[in-house]
């Protein structure tokens, strides 16, 4: 019985972990597709990478595989949220000192 428990709750940990790095990929690949990270704070990127840094370290020294996958997937999504929002933000900055862009053009676009 113990062994379709132990199959029953690893289930339970690798769909909520698909859930977790869907809802969280899905939003990174919104900030990159728009290309603006308006409302977006780097602080929560920074926040992320630190603690994935810690669960995936935890993690790995419980044998908890559905953590340690899932925090180094989370860890990879900060990394790339946090340079996407500094590529904004530095766009963002060059085209202020600019001036106004053309018409329909993204500050990371333009």
């Amino acid at each position: 019985m113990r062994i379709v428990e132990r199959m029953g709750s690893e289930a339970i940990g690798w769909f909520s972990s698909v859930v977790l790095l869907l809802t969280i990929g899905n939003q990174v690949y919104k900030q990159w597709k728009t290309g603006t990270s308006k409302g977006v704070s780097k602080w929560l990127f920074v926040g992320q990478i630190t603690a994935s840094t810690g669960f995936t370290i935890y993690s790995w020294m419980v044998h908890n595989w559905v953590f340690v996958v899932t925090n180094s997937l989370m860890l990879v999504s900060a990394l790339v949220g946090i340079v996407i929002v500094l590529k904004h933000r530095k766009a963002e900055k060059r085209c202020a000192e600019q001036g106004p862009s053309p018409a329909g053009a993204t500050p990371a676009r333009a």
